[in-house]
């Protein structure tokens, strides 16, 4: 029985999810704003929706709980993008200088 009343979360905890993605939410929109150099701005908000994307499967889908789950749904994901993005960067690399010496 302690097992079941310990996966029932209070509507203070989810009160307490909801603000803070109400705040990762409206920095994100501020840092768009400012006049950042467009990496920085990349990485800035791409770390605000991983830890969006982190707050949402922990509490919403009740993965907190399943921390191997959270670990696998959370990096799994990251690690596929990171190594697709590293496959194509030559290919992108090679045209864009490629573009700049025809220039």
């Amino acid at each position: 029985m302690a097992h079941a009343e310990r996966r029932n979360l209070g509507v203070k905890v989810y009160l307490t999810v909801w603000f803070w993605l109400f705040v990762l939410s409206f920095s994100a929109y501020f840092i768009d704003l400012l006049n950042l150099p467009f990496t920085l701005k990349a990485i800035l908000l791409v770390a605000i929706a991983l830890m969006k994307a982190g707050l949402i499967v922990a509490y919403f889908m009740h993965l907190k709980f399943e921390k191997l789950n959270l670990v696998y749904a959370i990096l799994l994901p990251l690690i596929l993008l990171i190594a697709l993005a590293a496959g194509i960067l030559p290919d992108g690399l090679s045209a864009l200088l490629s573009q700049k010496i025809q220039m």
